[in-house]
């Protein structure tokens, strides 16, 4: 737009308005030439040419440029273009406003405060004319009368008084100019810091010193920004290095090695913008004890008191205790510097007293029993040392030893002298004042051990009896003592007490000999007999409290005497007055539900377990149990029950019961490869034993031989079936008298054909007993069966009764479980071996004749 400021002058644009920062020029245009065009500020002072802000041009004889750049409130006003010419002149005027755009001076993002503290959100908006503020958060105006915590400032700053975490967020801050209907706005991000917070896992934490041991201090650190944890102690970080180790995010400190010196607090410091937090942990290091000073001492006997010292360390302070073998000196709470113990033996002799870390022990009167190994032991709760000492006493002989020794003519004897003594003494022996041995002595010996000196005595006469002296020299002094050496007897004889009898056993309590004679009782020799017979002996070893034997071998119903004597190594001994007893008849057992439950008897008993071996058999699937027969019980054995099964499973196999001589049984038909167990009970009169028991497992099942080919396995097949062919055209020749065979007979050899045999043969049955059961086959021993000794009606089920019946039955002592037992044993197919003169049980695959 051209505007005519005079006749002849024009300024375009005529008047303009400039926004702050923006540039802007003005033509001034002349009709006609005109020698000088110049621009006036709006304070009337010529702009020259050289401003940077504000330039003037002179485009041509008739036009001038005002350029105004990046203009500022300041440059506002009336601007003024003077033309001149000669001495004619001609102006024109613009007027020049400039405003101020909405400008976010200062609202930096984000900005950052604590919690809890009161938030200025700084929103800095310079305009002209000046904006209007409105604050938003999440999209919604911020009501301040809503929250009383939200506040806007008069520099319309936004205030949130103890900001909160969850005040977190983003801002909007929108400035207004309504005379523009301008408008323009800032997200400012807020963040929220949270001052660290520290938990300690444990405020104490335990450790022990000395044992290369490691031991853990650990805080956990929460906050915002995530805080950094440090470590600290007396004032001093500490970072990993060969004695401290940190984890990644520093809230594991690893202490090696600990020693006494790391005991104390350490610090843990967790940092982040909103400040620090300190917690401290604190390491408790406890030192097992560890015996510092103990040595060896040396003492005379009787001749002065020696004191024994032992120190010990450790943390908490050790209790110190003494002991001398099973001998303990010491008991009670500990000690300490302000509270010493002490303790004294009941003799007086032995003092201990424990004052803190020290402990000793004082021997009053010093004896040779009191040398030895003596343990100081220093215990707290942490653990436990200990270390020997060894006192030395030294003191003259003192000899030891039964004084009195029995022996006979020609028997060689040793005299002990046992000589205890320190330093060693030398030893003498002497007889009426002459040292043995002499010229004139060639029954004696003489033996020495670094403790023992025998004197070995062989009497020839009864000079040789008498007394013996043995001295015994070292540096501290001399001790003798005598011995004698007496004559010895056979012993006295023993008294028989009672007779219990039994059937066929007795049962004889007596007392041993008033007068063993001078030496040991070797054994107990009885004698028992028939009334008008001859007397039956059998010799008992004499083992310690032997006060009852068992004979055996007695008939029922029979009046005996019997009679005993004792032996030692002299001789036997008279024998005791004979007594009269007479056996009992042969009860009959009544039927008894199996069981190995023993009952007991107040003479007699039932029998010991069986001592069981196990032995796999070739075939893999079977398994034979030997027996080794234990002690009786004092009646004899009537026979074996055996149970076994499957671990896997429950039930037991039927109970197989074998006599009284079976020393095995053979398991066959077993499962492969599956673990059993087997029960075997010895049974007498009196009850069953406790059962013997053995486990073992089968072998794998054996697999088909694998790498035969094809040509192979027919090769076989052919094989087997003229085998097969050869084997039918036999049985054909000898039973029907047809078949290749029978026509090369015939043919060739001239045999007489079928048709010539007169039918003279008595016709049989061949049986072919097929038994696929897989019941075990069961394998018995079985011993002489001994005769009635009546020589008929019933006899007493002992070791000599059969335990079948004529009839070949088998004979159970329930009879109403006999058939039973019977469909048992015809399921199963009973192997049976015997040896010569044996009975044999029967099998129950046979058939009675």
């Amino acid at each position: 737009m051209r505007l005519q400021i005079l006749k002849y002058f024009f300024i375009t644009p005529m008047q303009g308005e400039i926004s702050v920062g923006e540039s802007k020029f003005f033509l001034c245009e002349v009709v006609g030439d005109a020698k000088d065009i110049d621009w006036y500020a709006p304070n009337g002072e010529k702009l020259l040419p050289n401003r940077q802000d504000i330039i003037v041009n002179r485009n041509d004889e008739s036009s001038s440029t005002l350029t105004i750049y990046n203009a500022d409130v300041d440059n506002a006003g009336v601007y003024k273009c003077v033309a001149k010419n000669a001495d004619k002149e001609s102006q024109g005027t613009v007027n020049v406003k400039i405003f101020q755009k909405i400008t976010f001076k200062n609202a930096p993002s984000p900005q950052e405060f604590n919690e809890g503290d009161d938030a200025d959100i700084i929103c800095d908006v310079v305009s002209s004319p000046p904006a209007s503020i409105i604050w938003k958060h999440k999209g919604s105006k911020i009501q301040v009368t809503k929250d009383v915590r939200f506040k806007i400032m008069g520099n319309n700053h936004l205030q949130i008084r103890g900001i909160k975490k969850t005040d977190e967020g983003a801002y909007t801050c929108e400035a207004r100019v309504m005379a523009r209907g301008e408008i323009d706005l800032k997200i400012i991000k807020v963040i929220v810091n949270v001052l660290p917070s520290i938990r300690t896992r444990q405020s104490e934490v335990n450790a022990t010193a000395d044992i290369n041991q490691s031991v853990m201090l650990a805080c956990d650190a929460d906050g915002f920004p995530e805080p950094t944890v440090t470590w600290a102690r007396n004032i001093i970080v500490l970072e990993s290095d060969d004695k401290y180790s940190l984890n990644d995010d520093g809230s594991e400190l690893i202490i090696k090695d600990v020693k006494k010196v790391d005991e104390g607090d350490y610090t843990c410091i967790a940092r982040n913008k909103a400040g620090e937090k300190e917690e401290e942990v604190s390491l408790n290091v406890f030192v097992q004890p560890r015996i510092t000073y103990l040595d060896n001492q040396t003492a005379s006997e009787l001749e002065e008191q020696i004191t024994l010292t032992c120190e010990a360390s450790g943390d908490p302070t050790p209790t110190i205790t003494w002991s001398f073998g099973r001998r303990f000196f010491t008991d009670g709470e500990q000690a300490s510097w302000t509270r010493p113990e002490t303790f004294e033996s009941l003799d007086g002799n032995v003092m201990v007293r424990s004052h803190a870390r020290v402990s000793s022990l004082t021997l009053k009167y010093v004896q040779f029993t009191d040398a030895g190994q003596y343990l100081c032991t220093a215990r707290n709760s942490i653990g436990q040392d200990q270390q020997t000492m060894y006192l030395e006493v030294r003191y003259a002989p003192k000899i030891q030893g039964p004084v009195t020794v029995y022996t006979w003519e020609r028997n060689a004897a040793n005299i002990s002298c046992e000589v205890l003594a320190h330093p060693g003494a030398s030893v003498v022996w002497f007889r009426d004042g002459q040292q043995l041995p002499s010229a004139n002595t060639t029954n004696v010996k003489i033996y020495n051990t670094p403790a023992i000196s025998y004197l070995e005595v062989t009497p020839d006469s009864q000079n040789d009896f008498g007394s013996y002296n043995c001295t015994a020299t070292n540096l501290i002094g001399t001790e003798s003592k005598e011995f004698l050496l007496i004559q010895a007897d056979v012993p006295s004889a023993p008294a028989i007490e009672r007779v219990e009898p039994f059937s066929s056993t007795a049962v004889v309590e007596f007392e041993e000999p008033d007068a063993s004679g001078g030496v040991a009782i070797l054994k107990y020799r009885a004698e028992w007999r028939m009334k008008g017979q001859d007397w039956t002996s059998r010799e008992y070893d004499a083992e310690d409290g032997l006060s009852m034997i068992t004979i055996v071998g007695l008939k029922p119903e029979t009046f005996y005497e019997v009679k005993m004597s004792a032996i030692n190594g002299k001789g036997e001994g008279e024998s005791s007055t004979p007594l009269n007893f007479k056996t009992a008849p042969v009860r009959k057992f009544s039927s008894v539900t199996p069981t190995f439950i023993p009952s007991t008897s107040a003479a007699l008993r039932e029998p010991s377990p069986p001592k069981l071996e196990g032995k796999l058999q070739t075939m893999g699937n079977a398994l034979k149990v030997n027996w080794i027969k234990q002690d009786d019980g004092g009646s004899p054995i009537k026979h074996y029950l055996i149970r076994y099964r499957a671990k896997h499973v429950s039930d037991w196999k039927p109970e197989i019961r074998l006599p009284h001589g079976s020393e095995y049984v053979v398991l066959s038909s077993l499962d492969w490869n599956t673990e059993y167990e087997v029960y075997v009970v010895a049974e007498n009169q009196q009850g069953k034993s406790q059962p013997g028991t053995i486990s073992f497992r089968t072998a794998a099942e054996p697999t088909a031989i694998p790498g035969l080919g094809t040509g192979a396995i027919v090769g076989i097949l052919i094989v087997v079936f003229v085998l097969l062919l050869v084997g039918v055209d036999v049985t054909c020749y000898f039973l029907n008298k047809c078949g290749f065979l029978m026509c090369i007979a015939v043919n060739f050899c001239g045999k007489s054909g079928p048709g010539a045999k007169n039918k003279d043969i008595e016709e049989g049955k061949a049986a072919f007993i097929k038994d696929e059961s897989k019941e075990p086959i069961v394998e018995v021993r079985t011993e002489d069966r001994t005769p009635n000794h009546e020589g008929g009606g019933p006899t007493e089920p002992n070791e000599t009764t059969p335990l079948t019946e004529p009839d070949g039955k088998i004979m159970t002592e329930d009879k109403s479980i006999a058939p039973e037992m019977e469909t048992e044993v015809k399921k199963a197919p009973t192997e049976v071996k015997t040896v010569p003169n044996e009975a044999a049980q029967t099998n129950g695959n046979e058939s009675k004749a």
